[in-house]
């Protein structure tokens, strides 16, 4: 199965003949560990979760019991593949090349406007437009006399969960278990990812 949970380390660029400049995200992938395998007989349906990145031994309860990760995501089995717990998935379920599927929580970017958040273009400079250049304007109507549901607005933008498809991978650096990904991901760095194999 093509699937693992990794880190986002940064954004970088790469330079390529001719002068050509590619932007590139570097990922830390893995590894992670099958802690649970579920049952269509016990839970309704197949799949298996996967812990990543070992908790201090301080920080573990005991609730916690063979599930000793910060992180641990739940993917549905395909094809009736075969899995233990305990298993490791590491770096090696890719090559350079494959095209990947990455999923994250966007940026916060807090209370924002309609021009930012939804690319408003704003009011005239001039002709007696005062303190009202960002303003959304009117959002009311005659009929039916009210904001009609889903009227775009000011409010709380980022903090989504974002999907990336037909991601290239480009470098492999198997020694630091690091994935060298062209393109953008979403959120910060240190955001949690899931990388699928499309």
């Amino acid at each position: 199965m093509k699937f693992i949970l990794g880190k986002k380390i940064k954004m970088s660029q790469i330079f390529e003949e001719e002068g050509k400049v590619t932007p590139v995200t570097l990922i830390e992938v893995g590894p992670c560990f099958i802690t649970q395998i579920k049952t269509e007989d016990k839970d309704g349906y197949e799949a298996i979760q996967i812990g990543f990145e070992n908790l201090k031994s301080k920080k573990i309860k005991k609730t916690m019991k063979g599930k000793e990760f910060r992180y641990v995501k739940e993917q549905r089995i395909i094809n009736n593949e075969q899995h233990k717990i305990g298993d490791k998935l590491d770096i090696n379920i890719f090559q350079q090349g494959d095209k990947i599927k990455i999923s994250g929580i966007s940026k916060g970017k807090g209370f924002q406007g309609g021009v930012k958040r939804w690319g408003f273009a704003g009011k005239n400079a001039s002709h007696g437009v005062k303190h009202e250049k960002r303003t959304i304007g009117s959002v009311g109507c005659r009929f039916p006399q009210r904001v009609i549901k889903g009227k775009k607005m000011p409010g709380r933008m980022g903090s989504d969960r974002v999907t990336i498809k037909n991601l290239k991978i480009i470098k492999i650096d198997k020694e630091n278990n690091i994935i060298v990904v062209k393109g953008a991901v979403p959120g910060h760095r240190g955001t949690l990812l899931e990388i699928k194999r499309e």
